[in-house]
């Protein structure tokens, strides 16, 4: 068996610095980051991060299709991880035709209501976790984890 490969997807700002959270724990398999903006990188993020087309609810999802088809391709990983937001759809639709395990965290952003991402997320992904108690009514198969920062 191969060494696990962790596709790490995030938008920038605050998603970003919630999976950044779990960087101890993620950092310690080979992984790599898919981001939809330019941003001012960590060091460890340097030289292994994709940038892709920034797609909000529009037309370029397709694109993103696209992107994350080449990238998932190339890099082969063993599985999908994500705080979101809508990028990660694309990435766990083309991650399932390769039996691609996705672990989706939803945001701590929202407190008492579940995000549109978590929505979709809830019925894509393989492992779902949020981080407010309240969000069981919303995500009664999910698990409560508690925040990430």
């Amino acid at each position: 068996m191969h060494e696990k490969k962790i596709c790490i997807v995030s938008s920038c700002g605050g998603h970003l610095s919630e999976i950044r959270g779990l960087l101890s724990i993620y950092s310690t398999y080979e992984h790599f980051y898919v981001l939809n903006d330019k941003a001012l990188l960590a060091s460890d993020m340097q030289n292994n991060t994709y940038f892709i087309t920034h797609a909000e609810r529009n037309w370029k999802i397709v694109i993103n299709m696209w992107e994350a088809f080449k990238i998932i391709r190339k890099e082969r990983p063993s599985i999908i991880m994500s705080t979101g937001a809508g990028l990660i759809v694309p990435f766990s639709l083309i991650g399932c035709l390769f039996g691609i395990k996705t672990i989706y965290i939803e945001t701590m952003a929202y407190v008492d209501r579940p995000s549109l991402t978590g929505k979709i997320m809830y019925y894509l992904a393989d492992f779902f976790y949020y981080q407010w108690p309240g969000l069981k009514q919303f995500f009664p198969k999910g698990e409560y984890i508690g925040t990430l920062l």
